[in-house]
Formats: structure tokens, C-alpha cells, sequence
């Protein structure tokens, strides 16, 4: 087929688009991240910005706080674009911290803080980070490693450090009754608390950040072997906020958006979707980000939720199916709640319907990956209905459906959907190698996903390249299965892989959760067989209580194919 008449030379998608968003997001109006934040702290400086616990901070006080967290990391001889690390779940430090290193001219090295020893110490090492700031929870994983790493400067927050008198009574509480922090010594550590006074009796030295400098190293989560650190540079992410900000007021067709809007902040800040969609496109909007340490405890979740008349609402399948299974949540008041968004994983239609149905919001799937900083595609937030695909290149954006051999598709046929736009990365940190395996000569990045585009422009996945089951040479994707299972009315969630089989390669195995007791193997086989073609089909089915799952609540099928 001739590239020119393909449907990313045509951009056939900018037709599907509303009369409202432009195609280009135009010229950046910030030279850095540090520059956006301080800009809206100026701006909106009494309103709420981050909650936690209970405990609330201003954009005044936030402005306050990462500026002298920022000056005393200046003050260890630090340099413009050292890395610093931040292992912390979403709690206020954990704003304020990155704040604090982009202001301050450094390299934000987000660390999930449920890691294992070896995670940190690869992530820590590959990074080169010289300094961490970390929760005491979490301390105990950081002493077994630092010795063997380049960080020569510890800062340690506890729960309470940002919560005045109540601090107290948290640490308290987190220390000696629930048992949450092992006991921990990292000799030379500064508490958190004392960094801040430090800092406050230092200027900020302002180092004249520009859109090619390293904002940010985001690791990937390693599904394809050693987690790669993606160079997410200041114009990826001030692009990205501006994209998903023009996007965003697709929402507000025919209605009038709030002036003071709440996000709800349940996916961890160190997970890029919540990094951009949650902290930098909310900071702009100067809108209050409620921080949810932890989403797994539903009836503390939903407990909190009752508290806010919330309008924003990012999170994953696994997180709306386990709040639409809880009763205390489908009670919630959603009068206000304008905008679901959907990302990390496909967003299951069953799921998608019982959504719109209790909250009366429908859920808009997007697209991204910690390579696109991270939103690439995405659904209009106008449309109630649920598309099933991932929407819509977004503005500045390109999306173009290739073959192996990196040609493009005819519109319809599947292929790797391949992204080209400001907010792609840089390249992966201190790997050209890798690079090269994923960027193409002409700046589009190979996702690994496969797809088709249709003849509207809307990109359907229909999987990982390298989750695809191969079934007597039919390709057989795992989202099809599992999308299909999970409507079972017996069944809270499903996850289909590839299990060996002497005559056709491979067969689909299936593991499931059940919701009914009762419910049997034969119930599922007779159930697949009515939906489902003969080669679909699940060989085997596996009863399971849980699934594993990443830190952000997407299915792990690798470990479920090893175990």
C-alpha cells in the first residue's frame, strides 16, 4: 500500500475530533515543569491543593514547602540535573518532594514503594540517583541496598510529618498499633521535617531549566525483562498537560465547568498516568487532588470519597470493578462527577456499563505508556457511549498501524500502533541499544501493541504483541477472552493466557475469581461456547481467590503463564 494514502498521512482521525479542540496544541507556554507549578501556586495560592488523611494543603503552602525542600537539596552540592529519587505512596510528601527536585533544576526518579530490595538497588544503580527521599514505612528495604548505590543523601518522612498536632497521633498510630514500619537505620539520614527547616533559611537557586532537561526518569514496569528507565524530558511533560488540557474540555460541552475541581488521586503519583493526569494537569487547573494512600482498602477509600463532591476520576478497570462490587460505594452522591477516566489496561465493557449505571458517568478509556509521557490516544469526553477502542490521537499527536517490517497498514488491518508527538520520549536512559529497538527513523515509537485503526480514526488494541496465544496458527488475544468471561454474572474478574498443547502449540488457559460459589468449570465452558469461537475457547480453567497484580492493579498474566 503507498504510505501517502495511509490514515496517518491523512490524520483521518482529526475529523472525529469536536468542533472545540484544536489539531495542534501550538507553542508551549512554560520553559519548565518547575515554571507550570509555580505559576498556578502564584495563581491559586489560598486555594486547596492536596488532601490527604484528612489533612489539607494550600497551593500557597505547596509553593512554601517544595521550595525549601528544593533549597536544602541545592544545599548538599547538588547539580542541575542530578537524579533524585522519591519512594513514597500518595501521601502530601510525595507532591511537595517532586515539586521540590524540579525546582530546584534535578532529575525526579519515581520508585514504587512496595519494591523488593533487588528492584531498588537496580533502579537506584541504573539511575545513578544520589540522594532518595523516602517514607519510614519503607526504610528498611532502602537499608539492605544503599550501600551498593551512588545515594549519599537520605531524607526520611514519616505519615505525619505535614499534619501539624494530628501527625503525632498518625505516626503513632502507623508505628506501634497497625506495626507498618520495621525497624530501620540508615546512618546520616535527615528527617523530613528537618530538611524543610534547613531549607527555609536558604534562597532557591534558580538554574535556568529549559524544555531539553531531564524531568523526569520514569522505569517501566519491566514486563519484558530489566525495567528501563524512559527520559521523560520538561516539553514531554508540559506538552502532555497541555494535550490532555485541551482534551479535557470536551467535558464540558453543553454544561459548566466548576470552578474549584476535585480529582480524585487513587492511582500512586510514581505511576505516570496519575503523574501527569492527577498532578500536573490538576496543578494547572488548580484543582484539589485528594492523595489516597491506599486504594486496596476499599471501605477507607469509599469512607473518603463521601467527604468531596468530586469531578475527576482516573483509575483502571480493577479498581471501578472493585468499588462497583461494594455496597457502601454504589450508595456514594456522583451528582457532580463529569469525567471517568479510563487507563493502564483495557477497560472491560461489562464494567464500563455497571459504571455509567451507578454513577451515571461514563468511563473514557485512554491510551499512554511511561514512553508517552503517558497519554497518546483518547476517547471524547462528550460521547456516553462505550466505544470499546482507546479514542482518538490527541492534539499534536500521530498514530500509524505498521507491519513487522515497519510499513504501514491498510486502514482496518492489524498491526503495532506506532506514536509520534511532542510527548514521546527522549530515549531510554543510558540504553541507545533499546532505543533503537523501539524508535523508528522517521520519530514514531513502537508501542509493542497491536491494533487496527478504523475508518473514524479510533485505534481498537487488541493486545500485546507478546500476550498474543497462538492456537493452531489463529491469533488469539487474552482482552477478547477476558472481556467475554468477565460478563458472566458469576464471575469478578478473569485473566487468559497460553498454555503449551502437543497438538495445536498453544491453547488458552483461564484463570478465574469467582463471584458465585457455585459456580463450575462446565458453567464457564457452556457459557464461552455461546460467545465464542471453537479455537477461543478455554482448554483449562483455573478457580483462583486473587489474581496478581502490578502496584497499579493491572492483571500480571506473566506470572500467572509461570506459575
Amino acid at each position: 500500500m503507498d504510505q501517502k494514502t495511509t490514515a496517518a498521512a491523512e490524520r483521518i482521525w482529526l475529523k472525529s475530533y469536536a468542533d472545540i479542540t484544536p489539531a495542534e496544541i501550538g507553542e508551549l507556554k512554560y520553559p519548565s515543569v518547575g515554571a507550570l507549578i509555580e505559576d498556578s501556586c502564584r495563581q491559586f495560592a489560598s486555594r486547596p491543593a492536596f488532601e490527604c488523611m484528612g489533612k489539607t494543603i494550600d497551593y500557597g503552602e505547596f509553593e512554601t514547602l517544595s521550595r525549601e525542600l528544593g533549597a536544602w537539596l541545592q544545599s548538599l552540592g547538588l547539580e542541575k540535573g542530578d537524579r533524585v529519587a522519591v519512594m513514597m505512596p500518595n501521601i502530601l510528601q510525595t507532591p511537595v518532594a517532586i515539586a521540590a527536585i524540579l525546582r530546584a533544576g534535578m532529575t525526579v526518579v519515581n520508585v514504587n514503594p512496595l519494591y523488593t530490595p533487588r528492584e531498588l538497588q537496580h533502579q537506584l544503580t541504573d539511575s545513578g540517583a544520589k540522594a532518595i527521599i523516602i517514607l519510614e514505612n519503607f526504610a528498611a528495604t532502602l537499608e539492605q541496598v544503599v550501600a551498593k548505590t551512588d545515594v549519599k543523601h537520605v531524607a526520611v518522612a514519616t505519615m505525619g510529618d505535614l499534619m501539624g498536632l494530628k501527625g503525632h497521633i498518625v505516626n503513632f498510630v502507623v508505628r506501634h498499633i497497625k506495626k507498618m514500619v520495621p525497624s530501620w537505620s540508615l546512618p546520616g539520614h535527615v528527617p523530613f521535617k528537618k530538611a524543610l527547616s534547613v531549607g527555609s533559611g536558604k534562597q532557591l537557586v534558580d538554574h535556568k531549566v529549559g524544555h531539553d532537561d531531564i524531568a523526569f526518569l520514569q522505569y517501566t514496569g519491566g514486563t519484558t525483562g530489566v525495567s528501563k528507565g524512559a527520559i521523560l524530558i520538561h516539553s514531554n511533560i508540559l506538552a502532555n498537560a497541555a494535550q490532555n488540557e485541551l482534551w479535557l474540555q470536551t467535558a464540558y460541552i453543553g454544561k459548566k465547568q466548576p470552578d474549584d475541581l476535585i480529582y480524585i488521586c487513587a492511582l500512586p503519583l510514581y505511576h505516570i498516568f496519575a503523574l501527569t493526569v492527577n498532578a500536573m494537569v490538576g496543578i494547572n487547573n488548580g484543582a484539589l487532588n485528594v492523595l489516597i494512600p491506599n486504594p486496596r482498602d476499599l471501605p477507607a477509600f469509599v469512607k473518603t470519597l463521601r467527604k468531596f463532591k468530586f469531578n475527576v476520576f482516573p483509575g483502571l478497570n480493577t479498581l471501578f470493578n472493585g468499588l462497583l462490587n461494594n455496597d457502601d460505594f454504589r450508595k456514594l452522591d456522583f451528582s457532580h462527577l463529569s469525567l471517568t477516566l479510563g487507563g493502564g489496561m483495557a477497560v472491560q465493557k461489562p464494567v464500563a456499563e455497571r459504571w455509567l449505571e451507578v454513577t451515571g458517568c461514563p468511563i473514557s478509556e485512554g491510551y499512554g505508556l511511561s514512553e508517552t509521557s503517558p497519554v497518546a490516544t483518547a476517547n471524547r469526553f462528550d460521547k456516553k457511549e462505550f466505544s470499546g477502542t482507546i479514542g482518538l490521537p490527541i492534539p499534536s499527536t500521530e498514530i500509524d498501524i505498521r507491519d513487522d517490517d515497519g510499513k504501514s497498514v491498510p486502514l482496518g488491518e492489524v498491526g503495532e500502533i506506532c506514536i509520534r508527538g511532542p510527548q514521546v520520549m527522549a530515549g531510554y536512559w543510558n540504553r541507545p541499544d533499546e532505543t533503537a529497538k523501539v524508535m523508528t527513523e522517521d520519530g514514531y515509537f513502537r508501542s509493542g501493541d497491536m491494533g487496527f485503526m478504523d475508518e473514524n480514526g479510533y485505534t481498537k488494541i487488541v493486545d500485546r504483541k507478546k500476550d498474543m496465544i497462538l492456537v493452531s496458527g489463529f491469533n488469539v488475544y487474552p482482552n477478547e477472552i477476558e472481556e467475554v468471561v468477565a460478563s458472566h454474572p458469576g464471575v469478578v474478574e478473569a485473566a487468559a493466557v497460553a498454555a503449551p498443547d502437543e497438538h495445536s502449540g498453544e491453547v488458552v488457559k483461564l484463570f478465574v475469581v469467582r463471584k458465585d460459589p457455585n459456580l463450575t468449570e462446565a458453567d464457564i465452558k457452556a457459557f464461552c461456547a455461546k460467545e465464542l469461537t471453537n479455537y477461543k475457547r478455554p482448554k483449562y480453567i483455573e478457580f483462583r481467590d486473587e489474581l496478581p497484580k502490578s502496584n497499579v492493579g493491572k492483571i500480571l498474566r506473566r506470572e500467572l503463564r509461570d506459575s
